[in-house]
């Protein structure tokens, strides 16, 4: 809440005509505290009554990130990636023509710097490719930021505040399709496995099977299935021990921790097959826990090691965008 309105006293110090308006006003969520859904309706018509106005009169609406409020007026907030979401649902409701989210990269690389030194900048991306980046990893934006621009066909832009004459990564519908657009990565992760005969030519096993995730508030990230067993990869930090006991009661099973995942995306990866060979010879060698590619087709899923995760997406990288990779 400071910090909007020192950025307000700072625009009106250039001779910018701002005006601070209460994120709480106009960010209605529900009340599950630290991590609010936010009440899309409720932002749309806060926006055209709030915000809206002070735009038809040519001043400029400053409004803090992260934080929101019930519709009975107490405070919450979003969550990680929180300023980034408020940005696109603030965006999203008055109908913008683009949504900019000003961080400190230059935008989405093709990998994590950190570990592979010649990443590249992504000029730019599809909505479905960032989205799957950003859950599995890819730090420069959260999961749920670009969700309410997709639902409107808003491009999203990515910008280094550090770096205001840089190009960017602009992501939209109409970016260039691609075998392979980037790599992510995740640490942290426990492969869990239940094994059970009873699966065989039984409906509504995997049902059961979920709703025991769902009851517990776990969230799953990669599936993979068999006649009789089902695999999937969840965060390190979840509470497993009540999900355990409730999934005994359908079968065996085994718990594999430090496990890391690397995803690699590209809305073709899946045409044709001969980028996700590739990706399988640059790992030969790597004990390779699970592989998943996507409903989508977008996301191909590798489960190995954590301490492999570094060195497989140096592999990765080198295959797709080093020197001689077929482009």
């Amino acid at each position: 809440r400071l910090s909007s309105q020192l950025v307000v006293a700072a625009l009106r110090k250039m001779g910018v005509d701002a005006e601070h308006v209460d994120a709480r006003d106009v960010m209605i969520t529900d009340d599950q505290y630290c991590r609010a859904e936010p009440q899309p309706e409720a932002i749309a018509e806060a926006a055209r009554d709030l915000v809206l106005p002070l735009v038809r009169r040519d001043r400029v609406p400053v409004l803090g990130g992260f934080i929101g409020a019930t519709k009975e007026g107490v405070t919450t907030t979003l969550g990680r990636g929180g300023s980034d979401y408020s940005a696109a649902l603030l965006g999203a409701a008055r109908g913008a023509e683009a949504i900019e989210i000003w961080t400190d990269v230059d935008g989405m690389l093709t990998a994590d710097p950190r570990v592979v030194k010649g990443a590249r900048l992504i000029e730019q991306i599809r909505f479905d490719e960032a989205s799957e980046l950003a859950s599995f990893g890819a730090k420069v934006l959260h999961p749920s930021t670009i969700a309410p621009a997709v639902e409107r066909g808003i491009p999203v832009w990515i910008f280094n505040s550090r770096n205001p004459g840089g190009s960017g990564t602009r992501i939209t519908h109409e970016a260039p399709r691609r075998a392979v657009s980037a790599i992510a990565s995740r640490s942290g992760i426990v492969l869990l496995q239940l094994r059970t005969p009873r699966m065989l030519l039984t409906h509504g096993f995997l049902r059961r099977f979920f709703e025991i995730f769902e009851r517990h508030g776990v969230s799953v990230d990669v599936v993979a299935t068999s006649e009789v067993s089902v695999s999937v990869t969840i965060d390190e930090g979840e509470d497993l021990e009540g999900l355990l006991i409730d999934l005994r009661e359908l079968g065996d099973i085994s718990i594999a921790r430090d496990r890391g995942v690397l995803a690699v995306v590209g809305s073709g990866i899946g045409d044709g097959g001969e980028a996700m060979g590739r990706a399988l010879a640059a790992l030969a060698g790597v004990r390779i826990h699970l592989l998943s590619l996507s409903a989508a087709g977008i996301n191909l899923s590798v489960v190995l090691d954590a301490s492999e995760t570094a060195p497989a997406m140096i592999k990765l990288h080198d295959a797709f965008f080093g020197e001689g990779a077929k482009r």
